[in-house]
């Protein structure tokens, strides 16, 4: 029997002596079951190459619990350990076994999944546990070892019986944590961490009906029989090549991702380097809608098919954190930290990879099937728009594959989009003017205006387009966008000669004093045009620049530029070829004021701007109209 004192090294503080090493007590199951897989590659490794003379077999992690005797126990069939190997890798906190075998096996050992870190995440097990043993049988053809300790550095070290290979971790669950020893608590955390280990892994049995026999009656019963219920998918498609995988193992993956989403990804993007780093994966492109927050957090990061967390901002590029799917790298350690992410060169290296990868996938779409890309656009949209205001990289490619759609349903690439108004939405400094609609209900009758005039426009609806046409007009010189209901339409080159006014000159500043005299020039700024007789003879248009200080302003950056809250200030377009203008030119003065102020009231409806008293007031006003 040997005795003695665990030999901790200052530098590795571990929860035995700091219980808040790890943040989360849960993942000591984690953390224990990851040792017992690399205990099993290590031998499945070793055998591979002819080290370990012993047969692999099909080796099984197993998890129990014994709830009365408040024992928790992790069984594995690995290479196991000799009493002076248990001296080294758990007494001596400061190695680490599966770093050792790693630097002893570099060459071979390349592809072998081991997860390392053996020292540290073996006493993660203090968090939950008031004693722990372990009985372990190495593959060599030495006696088996019996080590205990009760959470301090005091341990004890005897030979056992065991006669079969591999480890047995028994827990002796703490009064404070006996949640853990509940089936439901364990099942859920084995599904959580292990879903996805490269090593079978068996909690408690299931039953499995047996075939009914060929000679059964119509009375038969069916017959069931206890299997092993193995909880956890040790292949996943993400560990595949992408030739090896058809178009429903993908669809099949998701739905064992996400088994409570009933809608079908868009589409998929398999992630696969080897150099300058590590990184496998799979991520998909779910129907998004425009709130940008719903789908975050639906990407899991491993590490060698064990999961670390479902918190990927800063390996994901932000504007991904929406999609879903499955990233794995083994540069990423498990106990990932947000000071680590922001600090590791390999972080910033794979986030840099997965924009480009997604960037080269959306622009094979693209060409691949225009007309099937045009069709996904809207569910997409919203991703790729914030990326191109958030990652510079992504930007530079976002040309090839960017839409811009039409109300009508066309869609233009930006360089189409220029091509396609150069010789027609053009205003009289040469600048292209981009007229675009942001609600096509609300806007209808403009974008009818515009469309009369033979003027393309633009449905850009999501919630971050106007950032986003501020930094497309910085980048692209000479070119403007517009929303259809702002004064930018009067600016342009009209593509047919102007329509002549019906009005003579000296009418139309009668006209705009009668105008001026009612409408509140506070608020309203009135301006003459000749338009097709059958145009709305009342308008409100409001200034693009003013609109979008407005926007900034309301959506939090009005402080930062000294704002505050700015005017209401608006465009009242009054078209002197209606039967209106020339209704209210004629009419007595009492009679002037009340088409002045219906007409405003109706063109202030259709702007949403009626509201309050001013709506009781028309309501009121047009009932009499009607009497």
């Amino acid at each position: 029997m040997t005795t003695g004192k665990i030999n901790v090294s200052v530098e590795n503080i571990f929860p035995l002596i700091k219980k808040f090493l790890y943040s989360d007590h849960e993942i000591f199951l984690r953390e224990l079951v990851s040792n017992a897989t690399d205990a099993t590659l290590k031998l499945k490794h070793l055998t591979s190459i002819g080290e370990a003379k012993v047969e692999y077999g099909k080796p099984m992690i197993e998890v129990k619990i014994d709830k009365d005797a408040k024992k928790i126990h992790i069984i594995d069939q690995g290479l196991g350990m000799t009493a002076e190997e248990v001296e080294k890798y758990i007494n001596q906190v400061a190695f680490s076994g599966a770093e050792e075998f790693l630097e002893k096996y570099k060459d071979s050992a390349k592809d072998s999944g081991i997860i390392g870190h053996f020292g540290l995440g073996f006493y993660s097990a203090f968090m939950v546990a008031e004693k722990v043993e372990i009985i372990t049988k190495s593959y060599k053809d030495e006696p088996a070892a019996h080590w205990t300790c009760d959470g301090s550095p005091e341990f004890t070290l005897v030979a056992h019986d065991k006669t079969e290979r591999g480890t047995e971790i028994i827990l002796h669950v703490a009064e404070d944590s006996l949640e853990f020893l509940e089936e439901s608590k364990i099942g859920q955390l084995l599904t959580k961490y292990n879903k996805f280990m490269p090593v079978p892994i068996k909690f408690g049995t299931k039953k499995e009906a047996l075939p009914k026999p060929e000679d059964a009656g119509d009375d038969y019963k069916t017959e069931y029989v206890d299997v092993d219920n193995i909880i956890n998918n040790p292949n996943p498609a993400w560990t595949k090549q992408p030739t090896d995988l058809k178009d429903e193992d993908y669809a099949a993956f998701y739905r064992e991702l996400y088994p409570m989403q009933f809608e079908e990804p868009l589409f998929n993007i398999h992630l696969n380097v080897d150099y300058p780093f590590n990184l496998t994966g799979i991520l998909y492109f779910p129907k998004l809608d425009a709130n940008l927050q719903v789908q975050k957090d639906k990407i899991q990061l491993y590490q060698n098919q064990v999961f670390v967390t479902d918190n990927v901002e800063g390996i994901v590029p932000e504007f991904l954190v929406m999609l879903r799917g499955v990233i794995d790298s083994p540069d990423i350690p498990l106990n990932v930290s947000r000071s680590y992410l922001q600090a590791d060169g390999n972080v910033k290296k794979i986030s840099n990879y997965i924009t480009r990868k997604v960037a080269d996938k959306l622009k094979s779409l693209f060409n691949e099937n225009r007309e099937d890309f045009e069709q996904k656009w809207n569910d997409i949209k919203i991703v790729l728009e914030y990326g191109m205001l958030s990652e510079p990289k992504f930007y530079e490619k976002a040309g090839d594959f960017v839409l811009y759609p039409t109300v009508d349903g066309k869609f233009y690439t930006l360089a189409e989009l220029k091509e396609a108004l150069k010789d027609s939405q053009t205003d009289k400094n040469g600048n292209l003017v981009v007229l675009y609609a942001s609600n096509q209900d609300a806007q209808h009758s403009y974008i009818d205006i515009a469309k009369e005039k033979g003027y393309q426009v633009l449905l850009l609806d999501s919630p971050i387009v106007s950032h986003l046409i501020q930094k497309l007009e910085a980048d692209n010189e000479k070119l403007t966008f517009a929303r259809v209901d702002a004064d930018h339409i009067d600016k342009l080159i009209p593509k047919d000669e102007a329509q002549i006014s019906k009005l003579s000159e000296e009418e139309s500043t009668q006209l705009k004093t009668v105008l001026e005299g009612i409408v509140p020039n506070t608020t309203y700024s009135v301006q003459l045009e000749a338009m097709d007789s059958h145009a709305a003879p009342f308008i409100i248009t409001q200034p693009e620049f003013m609109r979008r200080m407005k926007e900034m302003s309301q959506s939090g950056g009005g402080g930062m530029f000294g704002m505050g809250n700015l005017p209401e200030m608006y465009n009242l377009v009054v078209n002197t070829n209606s039967d209106l203008a020339s209704t209210i030119l004629k009419a007595d003065t009492s009679v002037q004021e009340s088409l002045v102020k219906q007409a405003l009231d109706l063109a202030k409806i259709s702007q949403g701007l009626l509201k309050g008293e001013e709506l009781t007031a028309f309501v009121k006003r047009s009932f009499e109209l009607i009497k």
